[in-house]
Order: C-alpha cells, then sequence, then structure tokens
C-alpha cells in the first residue's frame, strides 16, 4: 500500500494564489507607467498619434492625454495594495483595469495597435484579480483553510 500525503495542497494553493496576486500587481504597476507615459505623449506632442475623421468617440488628443494619466496614476497607487493582498486593492484593481479596457477601446483609431495590447493585458489584470478567493492568498503559513477536510 502506498501512502497518500496531502499536507501540501494548501500550500500550493497559497503559493498559486499569492503568484496569481504578484502577477497583477507588477502587470498593473506596468499598465500604469506605461498608461502615464502614453498620457503624457498625447498632451505634449499630438503629432504622435494619428487623427482619425468621423469617428463616432472623437475626443480631443489632450483629453484623453488627462484620461490616460489619470488611469495610469491610479493604477499605479493601487497596485501597491496588491502586493500586501489588500482586499479594497483587488476591487479597485479590477475597476481600473475595466477602465483602462474601456479608454483604450475608445481610443482605438489613435494608436490602434497599443491600444490592443493594453486591452489584452488589462484583460490578464482583471482575470489574475477574479480568479482568486480572497481566503486563498491570507491564509496564515502552516494553517489549514477553514472548511477543509482533514490532512489537507
Amino acid at each position: 500500500m502506498t501512502a497518500t500525503h496531502r499536507g501540501s495542497s494548501g500550500t500550493s494553493l497559497r503559493e498559486w494564489a499569492t503568484g496569481v496576486t504578484v502577477f497583477a500587481a507588477i502587470m498593473l504597476v506596468l499598465a500604469g507607467v506605461i498608461d502615464i507615459m502614453r498620457g503624457i505623449a498625447e498632451f505634449a506632442d499630438d503629432d504622435v498619434f494619428v487623427t482619425t475623421r468621423n469617428y463616432v468617440f472623437a475626443f480631443d488628443l489632450t483629453a484623453w492625454g488627462w484620461i490616460h494619466l489619470a488611469l495610469g496614476v491610479l493604477a499605479f497607487v493601487v497596485s501597491f495594495g496588491l502586493f500586501v493582498a489588500a482586499t479594497w486593492a483587488r476591487v479597485a484593481g479590477v475597476c481600473i483595469a475595466a477602465l483602462v479596457i474601456i479608454a483604450n477601446f475608445l481610443s482605438l483609431p489613435y494608436y490602434p495597435v497599443w491600444s490592443i495590447v493594453m486591452i489584452a493585458v488589462s484583460g490578464f489584470i482583471v482575470w489574475a484579480l477574479c480568479v482568486m478567493k480572497k481566503d486563498d492568498a491570507l491564509v496564515p503559513s502552516g494553517r489549514v483553510p477553514s472548511g477543509s477536510p482533514p490532512g489537507t
């Protein structure tokens, strides 16, 4: 007969949850920094971006610059809350990533390839922040999550 060892499943789940949270935090830092740089480029030098005529969601590039700059700063600040697994940071991170998706969709004609890249990155951020349960990352080391059968 072979013995089944189940003592490491709680540890591996905790490590996975912590890894996903750190992934989301790092991606949110990157998305924030990139959005800050994009915002500065939009209101500092309009020649970088292509302007499309007769686009339904036509805004001035300076307005887009301020929108992207504000979202980038918010994303950057909230990402530090994710490094300590704060619940408020997870909720705010999902909201900010969703707003980044919307802003990049609306500014698609001005910078199409980069907008698509930022939509994909923000989608990964939303996934990473939503896939983990609250209790998974917050279980102290060596303890079994409540509700788990003995031996896990």
